[in-house]
């Protein structure tokens, strides 16, 4: 009989010790993809998206975790609201036609459960292309008011957006790189 009880005490502790994956969804109101990009080698723009949702499948004691993020290119904010309305339609984002971003990868380099690297694809303006970020940081902790887990982080990259058939501005000079940084948080379900 003892070693009954000790059998199941140990798979007891190993069964707990053996973490599962945790699914986050993302807090769209706590996540705000932004860009940077040339207007003319003149200056630099600035602009984010105020509408995403999404979430994030994570194992941290496994080194293991997914992405998938949808990115609604209607909600750009340039701070300037004719600009933002130019950006949704035809010439650019053509928001009718294409919908919603999306981007999903795989986060990679963890260590001590953090990672450091998210490699992924991006489709955007109907074209699907690898678009890898760098994690800048990365913190879980208990949300004080949900009695939850809430991980977060702060993810950067670049691509060129004529890639995606973003074109708008070519002809003029404009440079197609775009800096990207992502800060999310996002809440276990």
């Amino acid at each position: 009989m003892k070693k009954h009880v000790l059998f199941f005490l140990l798979a007891g502790v190993s069964g707990a010790a053996l973490a599962a994956p945790v699914t986050y969804k993302i807090d769209p109101d706590h996540t705000f993809p932004s860009f940077e990009a040339d207007h003319m080698g003149v200056s630099v723009w600035r602009g984010k998206f105020n509408s995403n949702s999404g979430k994030v499948t994570l194992d941290k004691a496994a080194g293991y975790g997914l992405v998938d993020i949808s990115i609604d290119p209607a909600s750009i904010d340039f701070g300037q609201e004719v600009l933002n309305k130019w950006a949704a339609g035809p010439d650019l984002f053509d928001v009718a036609k294409f919908g919603a971003a999306r981007y999903k990868g795989k986060l990679t380099g963890f260590k001590d459960g953090a990672p450091s690297q998210l490699q992924g694809e991006l489709t955007l303006h109907g074209v699907t292309r690898p678009v890898n970020l760098q994690i800048k940081s990365f913190k879980c902790i208990q949300h004080p008011m949900l009695k939850r887990e809430m991980c977060g982080a702060d993810a950067y990259g670049s691509f060129k957006r004529d890639e995606f058939g973003l074109t708008a501005g070519k002809d003029y000079g404009f440079k197609m790189d775009v800096d990207l940084r992502i800060q999310v948080e996002a809440v276990a379900e």
